[in-house]
């Protein structure tokens, strides 16, 4: 007797799309679509594991978030491969609902430590947050199949984030030790370990920090995408003709790119990304905003000629005959604003969090001689950027004036002026346990003179539901 199953860990689908485009043999394409057509219509029923409803009738992204980009990516393989665009509208609905009602500031994705899950709309808690590495990670191949569906920037500002966020955070600086959950808050109780007994994020990560170069480029026909800023040498064939180019950058910490073509006589479209934070968007939804309308400038030049002309799907086109030695220079504003949440969102109402360029920072404790949770952010902070290149192998500090509410001894509120200073969200339990925010009080109402201690999370990687 056949037995009609889905597989409870939805890696499968994108490993036989794979599959498809090495060998051509249509039968692991079709294989794939069967494993996501089945959903829905087996025993399983269960929307932990989204086999609720037919994937085509999904329009929410729920259940155990890691299962569940693994599926949408790969939905979105399908939908790419086959056109179907009963695949394509469904999985623009569940990517529409994650970016505008699920995810975090950093990229991070799964609210819930209960089922490793997504939670309701704007249910994103900060101190119990739960943003598991490998979620990040799918985060990226879900936006990444998108972009390759739709050749839309959005899903690159997406990526962005979470590469320089909620993704990095789970591996240290040294690379030896790994974050299961990434939370927002903290009042002690995480540190990064050297391994797990379920051990998917360590080895996940690690497998995942070397294909980072095919995400740079991308190329259809005569055009050329340029997607990620970082110092690099690339080969491309563009018309069956190899192009190599080579950037080099300080970015995220300075917004300045230097593009070389070392090889490549011939005409084609380069398609540079303006990103999201730079045209005033945080996320591609009206689930952030830029709290202070900054308005950072860009600016692109070829040979040190400018170049003008509208935006298409978040990129500026360059389309000319290019000749060995073109140099084109980028210039991005990197200025820290202030964001604010949706009003929607509980956890963040009277707190804003500030970012510069990609990088979202936090207040830690090794930084400020005050608990960081008694915090109270002036109206109109003045934000300086500090950097410290021996600090964490080297990053940006933002340091501000601020105030510590505390209780005195007759048991007044007493105020005091204090030095804020931040880092990068990546960067933070690298000096002992301890406590952290990335949503900092800006109204009285989400402060505390005598914050109480949350619930701690055994963070060992002993979870019932892999």
């Amino acid at each position: 007797e056949q037995k009609r199953l889905v597989p409870g860990h939805q890696i499968a689908e994108m490993a036989l799309v794979k599959l498809y485009l090495v060998t051509g043999d249509r039968i692991y394409l079709d294989q794939a679509k069967f494993f996501l057509d089945a959903r829905g219509y087996t025993g399983r029923k269960d929307a932990y594991s989204q086999a609720h409803k037919p994937v085509i009738e999904q329009d929410e992204a729920v259940g155990h978030a890691v299962r569940a980009v693994y599926m949408y990516s790969g939905m979105a393989d399908v939908a790419a491969i086959t056109g179907d665009s009963s695949y394509i509208k469904a999985i623009d609905r569940i990517w529409d609902n994650i970016v505008s009602k699920k995810m975090y500031i950093t990229g991070g994705i799964g609210a819930r430590h209960q089922g490793e899950a997504f939670g309701d709309n704007y249910e994103l808690p900060n101190l119990s947050a739960y943003c598991e590495t490998c979620a990040a990670i799918g985060s990226v191949y879900m936006n990444y199949r998108l972009f390759l569906l739709h050749g839309d920037a959005k899903y690159f500002d997406v990526l962005e984030r979470t590469l320089y966020n909620g993704l990095i955070s789970g591996v240290s600086l040294d690379g030896g030790s790994f974050f299961y959950p990434n939370p927002l808050a903290s009042d002690g109780g995480y540190s990064r370990k050297p391994w797990f007994g379920c051990a998917c994020c360590p080895s996940n990560i690690s497998r995942f920090i070397p294909s980072l170069p095919g995400y740079v480029y991308a190329v259809k026909d005569r055009q050329v995408y340029v997607n990620l800023f970082l110092s690099n040498r690339a080969e491309l064939k563009v018309n069956d003709k190899k192009v190599v180019l080579e950037q080099e950058t300080s970015y995220p910490w300075k917004g300045d790119i230097r593009l070389k073509v070392l090889q490549g006589n011939q005409p084609f479209g380069m398609n540079v990304r303006i990103p999201g934070w730079v045209r005033g968007s945080v996320l591609p939804s009206d689930l952030y905003a830029y709290a202070d309308h900054q308005q950072p400038a860009y600016r692109v030049m070829v040979n040190g000629q400018e170049v003008e002309g509208e935006l298409h799907n978040g990129y500026l086109t360059i389309d000319r005959k290019w000749k060995k030695n073109d140099v084109v220079e980028i210039h991005f504003d990197m200025l820290p604003p202030l964001v604010k949440a949706n009003e929607k969102v509980a956890a963040d109402r009277g707190r804003v969090a500030v970012e510069r360029g990609p990088v979202v920072y936090c207040a830690e404790w090794p930084d400020n001689d005050f608990n960081v949770h008694t915090l109270l952010m002036n109206r109109r902070p003045e934000l300086r950027v500090v950097e410290r290149p021996e600090l964490l192998y080297g990053l940006n500090q933002i340091v501000t004036d601020a105030q510590a509410l505390s209780y005195d001894k007759a048991g007044k509120l007493a105020v005091k002026d204090v030095k804020l200073t931040l880092i990068p969200y990546y960067a933070w339990a690298h000096r002992g346990e301890g406590d952290m925010e990335v949503w900092l009080p800006m109204e009285v109402n989400a402060t505390s003179a005598q914050p109480q201690k949350g619930v701690k999370w055994k963070d060992n990687g002993f979870f019932n539901n892999k």
